[in-house]
């Protein structure tokens, strides 16, 4: 039976990726409304063997946030959640320090978000004949590794992804 996992970064300016036994099939942004998300979800469901698993990103609002956005993030937020139970799609939370931790990341948010959407290209290009050179995007790259996070904490134990990177630039 395929393992499927849906990786998600819940920010408006997140996405999803889906990974089946570790190689990623498909991703997208954050779509424009929650009408779309549904349907994107919908159709993951019916795309795949086995029953998928959500690794959905642990986040919160930062005291800097203003009231507004901090808002806007929860909600969104919210939405996933709901969405996940509904559709009956079990996920679990990871918070971004969890999955990053092996990254070896610069401690400067730009610099961050590039080197993350960089690892996100190398595994795009290097995995799936359909996908490669499908531009990956600040949108979509979080969502990438999570789904890779994912894989490997359910199939192999092992949660270290930086190594996952490094075995795939060998390749």
């Amino acid at each position: 039976m395929q393992k499927v996992i849906i990786g998600i970064d819940p920010g408006k300016g997140g996405g999803l990726a889906v990974s089946v036994d570790g190689v990623i099939t498909e991703f997208h942004k954050y779509p424009t409304t929650q009408q779309d998300l549904y349907y994107i979800m919908y159709e993951i469901l019916g795309n795949y063997k086995g029953i998928p698993l959500a690794y959905l990103e642990q986040v919160h609002a930062f005291p800097t946030d203003g009231r507004s956005s901090a808002f806007k993030f929860g909600t969104n937020y919210g939405v996933w959640k709901g969405l996940l139970l509904g559709m009956q799609i079990d996920y679990k939370l990871v918070a971004p320090q969890v999955w990053m931790k092996s990254l070896g990341l610069s401690k400067d948010k730009k610099e961050r978000k590039n080197e993350l959407k960089q690892m996100a290209q190398k595994v795009v290009d290097k995995q799936f004949a359909e996908l490669k050179n499908k531009r990956v995007t600040l949108n979509t790259s979080d969502a990438i590794l999570i789904s890779i996070y994912g894989y490997m904490s359910e199939r192999i134990g092992d949660m270290n992804v930086g190594q996952y990177l490094k075995q795939l630039e060998r390749k």
